[in-house]
């Protein structure tokens, strides 16, 4: 039997996809549930699976190709099923790998079944790789420096889906909202009194580590009551309120900026917006976010500070009407009651379109959040 395999369903919002990489040729033999391509859209990476055991016997497109949602693009004989051989018994089962740990092995040369991942399942992410590259580095003797050649050169790729897409989103912010940015600076001390008190049994507790993240997410989440037009968007000549709050939390990842939507982010406790994040994380380094994860989304929250940025102007993520930017912790000398003392601070800053939110109202938003992060008793009693 013939079986077609069609481009999945896509969303609305995605009208096509690119065949980015071909992991099986035309007469190899496919296994059921074996990834058979990657197709790249302006958000995420799509694995496409074999739906049953047989011969790749056609292909119906190359690697750069782009292809609309129910496109034919490959067909499975399943008349044609060879029978595998046993593997020997000192062999090991090749993992299976996300799109980004795929594409670091391939460019390593790297044998995937001797690198040991840290996941219960066994499954490889990308730090398994870089800790596996480093490991090997270590072990290898010291050579002789080499004396680099005197070369001039340059490499040209086209730019991913991804890519294409964030350049295009940051010129229409650029270009279709009025952006301005106030700033402020936060001493968090109380909050680091906090964490240190109660990281050990809040982790014990519920399994995960008590971060920064979740004082942010929780303070925003109070400003943006206090303040509905922060949550809003512009539509036509309406103003949206929006009566919910899916904070946007921005993660870097090696194909580019993504924004995971933690959905109504008012209703979660610190443990449940840690574990959310700590899940993105994982998921957006392994290529594994979904496209309703990355849809809609009333605010986000941009953290240049796990990279060293000190102070920076995030960029509006339209149609949303405000960002958070934070930034690198540092100690610094600051005055408290007539004295000079040495305290954590943050410098924050909040990116907002003047179209439809004052510079009172953002000044007084960012504010709020300082006011919160200052004295975290007020995010438990609400005041």
């Amino acid at each position: 039997m013939r079986i077609e395999i069609c481009v999945p369903p896509l969303p609305e919002s995605v009208s096509d996809a690119t065949l980015l990489d071909w992991h099986k040729k035309a007469g190899e033999t496919v296994g059921k549930g074996e990834n058979l391509v990657d197709l790249e859209t302006d958000k995420i990476v799509l694995e496409v699976p074999a739906p049953e055991d047989g011969i790749l016997a056609e292909l119906h497109g190359s690697k750069g190709d782009t292809v609309a949602s129910g496109q034919l693009i490959a067909v499975i004989d399943t008349s044609m099923r060879s029978v595998k051989p046993a593997p020997a018994a000192a062999e090991k089962a090749a993992p299976a790998l996300s799109p980004s740990v795929r594409r670091l092995v391939a460019e390593h040369d790297l044998d995937p079944t001797v690198i040991p991942a840290r996941l219960h399942e066994g499954r490889l992410n990308k730090q398994d790789v870089l800790d596996f590259l480093e490991s090997q580095q270590a072990e290898k003797p010291a050579d002789k420096p080499e004396i680099p050649p005197q070369t001039r050169s340059e490499r040209r790729v086209p730019m991913s889906r991804l890519r294409s897409r964030i350049a295009e989103r940051m010129l229409e912010a650029q270009h279709q909202t009025a952006t301005l940015t106030t700033f402020n600076e936060v001493n968090l001390q109380k909050v680091l009194d906090i964490r240190s008190a109660h990281k050990t049994r809040f982790e014990q507790r519920h399994g995960t580590k008590l971060g920064f993240m979740s004082f942010f997410v929780k303070a925003a989440v109070e400003a943006l009551r206090r303040f509905p037009v922060a949550n809003a968007s512009l539509e036509g000549e309406d103003i949206v309120y929006h009566e919910y709050y899916d904070i946007g939390i921005a993660v870097s990842t090696d194909r580019g900026l993504v924004v995971p939507i933690l959905r109504d982010a008012d209703k979660a406790g610190f443990a449940e917006v840690e574990k959310a994040i700590a899940e993105f994380g994982q998921k957006a380094r392994d290529g594994k976010l979904s496209l309703d994860e990355l849809t809609g989304g009333t605010f986000t929250i941009t953290n240049g500070g796990i990279f060293g940025s000190m102070l920076s102007t995030p960029i509006l993520n339209p149609p949303q009407s405000a960002i958070l930017g934070m930034h690198a912790i540092k100690e610094r000398p600051v005055v408290e009651d007539g004295q000079i003392v040495i305290r954590p601070m943050i410098y924050l800053a909040l990116s907002y379109d003047h179209r439809i939110i004052d510079g009172r109202d953002a000044v007084s938003f960012l504010f709020t959040i300082k006011e919160l992060l200052e004295d975290p008793t007020r995010l438990l009693l609400e005041v």
